[in-house]
């Protein structure tokens, strides 16, 4: 955890570990030396990144693991305003603390999270208690620390501030997932996941 300095104010606050860009903004997975990068940009509350994540979430990983690439993820909340409520935020905020400990806990996270969303318009990932049970199911994550971090509500300003990242960037939809900047596909007809094959084939 990093004291950062907001860019357009005087104030500072926390950011997780594994970040980079300005403010923090961007999380990091996989090799540095990776000399290609896939940006990867979600919204938690979003359905059709639910889809991406169950269908190709490990293959990415995986394929980051193998230093085909190494992974920018960058999140968006839109889905708080269009829906109603936090819940992206306040899972966007745990997810910056998982990210403290370490990006392998990082990216088991996430997969859960997309695995246990709710519909749309239920905002339970507003509920700091639920993130952190489901969080329990993490090797690592189970700590007071961890815990202590989404209950306070440690990460919403760096939430706050990579979703404004993500509403300043020329992306405006999620999931959206660009290899060196070309667009790769990863939801086919109807809105399902490509298969793997698929995926692989275009980042190969």
């Amino acid at each position: 955890m990093t004291p950062r300095t907001s860019g357009d104010s005087t104030d500072t606050y926390p950011v997780p570990a594994h970040t980079s860009g300005p403010d923090g903004t961007v999380v990091r997975y996989g090799d540095e030396g990776a000399g290609r990068v896939l940006s990867v940009y979600l919204d938690p509350r979003c359905p059709y990144c639910k889809r991406m994540e169950n269908g190709l979430g490990m293959v990415i990983q995986e394929a980051a693991d193998a230093g085909r690439f190494r992974v920018e993820y960058h999140f968006a909340t839109f889905i708080d305003d269009g829906a109603g409520g936090s819940g992206s935020l306040h899972a966007l905020a745990a997810l910056g603390a998982a990210l403290d400990e370490g990006p392998e806990r990082f990216v088991l996270f996430l997969r859960l999270l997309y695995a246990e969303q709710p519909p749309e318009e239920d905002d339970r990932f507003a509920d700091d208690d639920l993130l952190v049970r489901l969080a329990a199911e993490v090797p690592g994550l189970g700590e007071d620390g961890f815990a202590d971090k989404v209950r306070a509500g440690t990460y919403r300003p760096w939430a706050r501030s990579v979703s404004q990242a993500f509403v300043d960037s020329s992306v405006h939809a999620t999931p959206t997932v660009l290899l060196d900047g070309d667009p790769v596909a990863v939801l086919g007809p109807g809105g399902y996941p490509v298969t793997p094959e698929s995926f692989l084939a275009q980042v190969s």
